[in-house]
């Protein structure tokens, strides 16, 4: 008996070994298309055939994603923006991006037509609905170029209700979203100003991880962010079926006709594959870019002078054009 105990042990051996390695990466947000690509990824297998056992973990506006993965509950994240991988360097904690999904960031401003705030420059002045996160992002961006001030701020609690009731009413809001929500509430489409193409740099949607990841278990983050690239190019340009359904179930509050107008405001607005991303894949960042935008974040007054950018972000893992080959 020890003896076949003994066999079974050795011939089970290598099958352990073998075994994927368990990854739990935390979302910003509730599941819908703007996280499609992982979702797609975990659907079609992708993930399994890079060795990865992940589980995904919604987020939502009682969840704190960052502090989970600064307390290691979390192995990877998504960290909104290029302000809070800056506040890693800022407050000397041991995290990175390692990727950037999104080129352009798809915060948006949203407006009623018809009543002349069809334009950055048209808003000057004008009271506007932000949230505390965004006074301390994009809305910066807005004052130094546009002129914008903080008086014009009011407060936005992720409720549509004051901006449908009101036809003056200008509010934030995400390009997949609220447009839609708008629409179909009003039968009208709504003013949207995607930020991002009145000049704003900051990439969007990062993965972050901890330097020690990074340094111990270079090939887990590299096979992650492979995978991750892949299930995006198959949401993108192949069926995304597999990953929708998976987001329905995940969220019952989503609905197909969101999904469909949230993939295709991805698509059409180059939120994934524009930039640097056309030519060296999803996710790219560049030295370039990051610099630039740290020199206007200072600018700004947001973060000191001496800081060292490079340790927001690593390149190692991106810009080796995965997806881009036939």
């Amino acid at each position: 008996m020890r003896r076949l105990a003994a066999m079974l042990i050795l011939l089970l051996a290598p099958f352990a070994a073998q075994a994927n390695d368990k990854i739990t990466f935390g979302l910003d947000w509730k599941a819908e298309a703007e996280y499609g690509g992982y979702y797609q990824a975990l659907a079609t297998g992708l993930y399994q055939k890079a060795g990865l056992d992940v589980t995904i973990r919604q987020g939502g506006p009682q969840v704190n994603h960052t502090q989970l993965l600064l307390a290691g509950r979390l192995d990877f994240n998504i960290t909104g923006n290029s302000f809070l991988a800056l506040n890693f360097v800022k407050e000397n904690i041991p995290f990175r991006a390692v990727a950037a999904m999104f080129q352009k960031d798809p915060a948006v401003l949203i407006a009623h037509p018809g009543q002349g705030n069809d334009s950055f420059t048209a808003l000057k002045g004008k009271p506007i609905m932000i949230s505390g996160d965004t006074r301390v992002g994009w809305w910066n961006f807005l004052k130094a170029k546009f002129g914008y001030t903080d008086s014009q701020i009011r407060p936005y609690t992720f409720n549509l209700a004051p901006f449908l009731a009101d036809p003056k009413a200008v509010q934030q809001g995400y390009l997949g979203s609220e447009p839609f929500s708008i629409q179909q509430a009003t039968g009208q489409q709504p003013v949207v100003l995607l930020v991002a193409d009145g000049g704003f740099k900051g990439y969007s949607s990062l993965i972050a991880t901890s330097d020690k990841l990074i340094k111990d278990k270079p090939d887990l983050v590299q096979r992650f962010i492979d995978a991750s690239i892949l299930g995006w190019v198959s949401y993108l340009n192949g069926d995304p079926a597999p990953g929708n359904a998976l987001i329905l179930k995940e969220n019952p509050e989503m609905t197909q006709a969101l999904l469909d107008y949230g993939r295709t405001a991805l698509k059409t607005n180059g939120i994934l594959e524009s930039g640097d991303a056309a030519k060296l894949g999803i996710g790219a960042m560049t030295d370039e870019r990051w610099a630039a935008f740290y020199r206007t974040t200072v600018e700004w007054g947001l973060y000191p002078k001496d800081m060292d950018v490079t340790k927001a972000y690593t390149l190692q893992f991106v810009n080796r054009k995965v997806g881009l080959q036939p």
